[in-house]
């Protein structure tokens, strides 16, 4: 781990350091590890901290780790929610399903590919409760790593909260790729989300950070910090603009322009944006696809609106093939504006026209997206789009994302770590499995 003199910043190829959003709808199936290429890291594993695997959402942390555990050993870690729990029935079953499955051994998803979970009791704010939970997910995770022979091996972090096991497992040395600006998510404490994110940012020997609006600051905390923007599944997604792809059949009796959005429907969204739109062009159907988490009592009496819930994260091009125009419609908070929406380059790569409020990450690919100031040019910028149909056009929104696919942004991460893992074994040869 980082102590003192920072390791020398091998920077990421020319190629990486572009333009890229925040998470798409649902879930998908886990790759098969080639056997050939897993000693990429010099024989090193990694104890892989990130979203819940089986989540409605598939997000960067998910697209990395299924490339990373095709190229190396690779034990995922679901990690608690950053939020507080409520008593509703959904994170009630979410607690239960944790606490058994944190009990459990590691099970495997894949060849060299597995899954395992840090138990948490969800009442932090009563005493010792959170030195229990540390001290149980020591335990938990050092009988997985034990069970699993590995020997040499990394923390990677995708998440700031889990990183007090950072020096805590034997570890060779601990990475942290940052996505977002944990601190501003809705429903966490703030103070605390920001002091786990700082403490990690400065322990760890390489901080990656996707967003470019939290680069300098993680800088200032750490100077082996690399900007390492999101990837896309360009073939996938390029799917959309494909004339053999079917669009789902519920959509064969939708009349009219067809408005599309898939994703997370959260507190990020701007509902009442939605909302307008809908009232205010009834002749447009608007299509939402995505796990809700947030009020949207705003749009169930509207019949012009579709709300078809989380789908499989393959089949997003089908619905996307239905779409005459996609739509960012978030909110203008902190979170949205230091945050490089995942969703975006998706959405490039269907090749469909694209509108979305200003954030600095939209504006930087400006020339492929119809961007509104306001909600009245919004409406404006949907109408435009409706009617774009050169096939030109689409090809330059396509080709303005397809280099900059999940494989190769691994390949570049990889290729840094790799560097740094040949530093770390020099500088504490034989010291794996002792803290230090």
């Amino acid at each position: 781990m980082n102590s003192s003199a920072p390791l020398s910043s091998a920077l990421l190829s020319t190629s990486a350091l572009s333009p890229s959003p925040q998470s798409s709808a649902a879930t998908g199936a886990a790759p098969v590890p080639s056997h050939d290429r897993l000693e990429d890291l010099d024989g090193c594993a990694l104890i892989y901290f990130g979203n819940d695997w089986s989540a409605e959402n598939r997000t960067s942390s998910h697209h990395i780790a299924r490339r990373l555990a095709s190229n190396v050993p690779l034990l995922y870690v679901d990690s608690p929610g950053m939020r507080a729990p409520t008593a509703s029935g959904r994170d009630l079953k979410k607690i239960a399903r944790k606490l058994r499955q944190a009990v459990q051994l590691p099970t495997p998803i894949g060849p060299h590919f597995w899954r395992s979970t840090v138990p948490q009791l969800p009442f932090r704010s009563v005493p010792g409760v959170g030195w229990l939970n540390q001290r149980f997910a020591r335990w938990a995770l050092a009988r997985a790593i034990r069970h699993l022979g590995l020997k040499r091996y990394l923390l990677w972090f995708a998440l700031p909260h889990p990183g007090f096991l950072a020096g805590k497992l034997g570890e060779l040395g601990v990475v942290y790729y940052c996505i977002d600006d944990y601190a501003a998510h809705p429903g966490v404490d703030a103070a605390s989300i920001q002091q786990c994110d700082d403490a990690l940012t400065r322990v760890a020997d390489r901080v990656f950070v996707a967003p470019p609006a939290l680069l300098e600051a993680k800088r200032r905390l750490n100077p082996s910090t690399l900007f390492s923007p999101h990837g896309v599944d360009a073939d996938l997604f390029a799917r959309a603009s494909n004339p053999e792809t079917v669009a789902p059949a519920i959509l064969d009796a939708v009349k009219g322009p067809i408005i599309g959005f898939f994703g997370s429907l959260a507190d990020w969204v701007d509902v009442s944006l939605i909302a307008r739109l809908a009232r205010e062009r009834p002749e447009y159907t608007l299509l939402l696809v995505g796990h809700v988490s947030t009020d949207v009592s705003e749009l169930r009496g509207l019949a012009n609106v579709m709300m078809v819930g989380a789908q499989p994260y393959e089949s997003l091009p089908e619905w996307a093939a239905a779409f005459d125009v996609a739509i960012i419609p978030y909110r203008l908070n902190r979170q949205v504006m230091n945050s490089n929406p995942l969703k975006l380059r998706e959405y490039l790569a269907t090749g469909k026209p694209v509108v979305s409020v200003s954030t600095p990450e939209v504006d930087r690919f400006g020339e492929f997206v119809n961007i509104a100031a306001n909600a009245e040019e919004f409406l404006l910028r949907v109408d435009q789009a409706v009617v774009d149909k050169d096939p030109m056009a689409s090809q330059r929104r396509m080709q303005s994302v397809a280099a900059t696919s999940w494989d190769a942004r691994v390949s570049e991460t990889i290729s840094v770590v790799r560097s740094d893992v040949r530093k770390l074994s020099s500088k504490f040869p034989g010291e794996q499995n002792v803290s230090r």
